[in-house]
């Protein structure tokens, strides 16, 4: 992880873009007031992105079963299609 300001980190903006997508480093550039930003690679974000759904999907899986082994489910009857 790679801490810059905001003029470093815009003086050498490529140096520390090729750094997140190379290396792949986390840049935090520190801001007035806290309102840093973090700098990361697109495909270190969509990995993020990804863990982040499958854990939520995981999570209503996991729901479900809790649901279903605490007697809340309910049977339904198939629906047959029509092969037309």
């Amino acid at each position: 992880m790679i801490a810059a300001n905001y003029t470093s980190f815009r003086t050498n903006l490529k140096n520390y873009c090729d750094r997140a997508t190379d290396d792949h480093e986390t840049v935090i550039v520190t801001r007035k007031n806290d309102k840093n930003v973090v700098v990361i690679s697109l495909e270190d974000y969509n990995q993020i992105m990804k863990a982040i759904r499958n854990h939520e999907y995981l999570t209503m899986i996991d729901t479900s079963i809790a649901q279903l082994e605490a007697g809340q489910g309910h049977v339904h009857e198939l629906i047959e299609a029509d092969d037309e």
